[in-house]
């Protein structure tokens, strides 16, 4: 089950990375360590590992964020990662809307930043609002919303930038049981129908296998890939109907496995 790492035209190519923070300090902490990976254009990949591994790291550095030094070759979309890039939308933990917005004016406004046109962003707003069940609430405040319907919000906004790449770090990490199984549909619904390339940061192993096409197991840090996983499970997925799956227990125990043989290996 182990997935090859060669793809032609990828997406997003990342080359023997290796980022250090405090480089210049008496004790810098090697964060990532000699990552190289592939993700084809259109695939959902998932990155998965003990906190402090380096999988936020990758996603920050990928936006042309990260602060820090880094050696080694990234590019997303055939260009080094930069600042603005409109190649890829970026999708938080926290839903980060404006208090001050309505659901339909957060949710337009990345499209404003990047400066759509008025009516054009309107209609994708209300389109996406209304796909992700907001349809009777785009004239709310987020205070009126509950924690699941804000994020719902944030996946209608990072959904409308129409970006080819998105980046989603625990999006639904923070949620309810039955709260996050719904977006977890929604998300692969909009994915299935949109084919954008998702690099789908999670500490949940069931999320993982249930909406990937491939799930990187990383290493305790340092950094590191221990495993490139090809998720076999065949598409469209129901998470709900995947509880009763026996391969999705089988993938899910394999790479379980995999987990705490890194861990148990970087205690020895």
């Amino acid at each position: 089950m182990t997935a090859g790492n060669s793809i032609a035209d990828p997406a997003i190519s990342i080359d023997r990375l290796t980022v250090r923070f405090g480089a210049q300090s008496a004790r810098p902490v090697l964060a990532v360590d000699d990552v190289s990976l592939q993700i084809a254009q259109g695939e959902f990949v998932s990155l998965v590992g003990p906190s402090g591994c380096g999988k936020t790291t990758i996603l920050n550095l990928l936006t042309g964020l990260l602060a820090e030094p880094w050696q080694g070759q990234v590019h997303l979309m055939g260009q080094v990662p930069a600042p603005g890039n409109p190649a890829l939308s970026y999708m938080l933990a926290r839903d980060c809307l404006f208090p001050w917005r309505t659901a339909l004016q957060n949710a337009s406004y990345g499209m404003e930043l990047r400066k759509v046109d008025p009516a054009l962003r309107d209609s994708r707003a209300r389109d996406l609002l209304a796909r992700v069940g907001l349809g009777d609430f785009m004239d709310k405040y987020p205070k009126a919303l509950s924690h699941g319907m804000r994020q719902r919000c944030a996946l209608a906004r990072t959904f409308a930038l129409d970006a080819p790449v998105l980046l989603m770090d625990e999006p639904f990490g923070a949620l309810d049981a039955q709260t996050k199984l719904q977006l977890e549909d929604l998300l692969l619904g909009l994915w299935s129908e949109h084919r954008r390339t998702v690099v789908f940061v999670t500490h949940d192993l069931a999320e993982a296998v249930a909406m990937s096409d491939r799930v990187v197991v990383m290493c305790p840090r340092p950094g590191r890939i221990l495993a490139d996983v090809r998720i076999d499970l065949e598409r469209p997925r129901s998470i709900r109907a995947l509880q009763q799956d026996r391969r999705f227990h089988e993938i899910y125990s394999h790479i379980w496995g995999l987990l705490e043989s890194g861990v148990a290996n970087d205690e020895k």
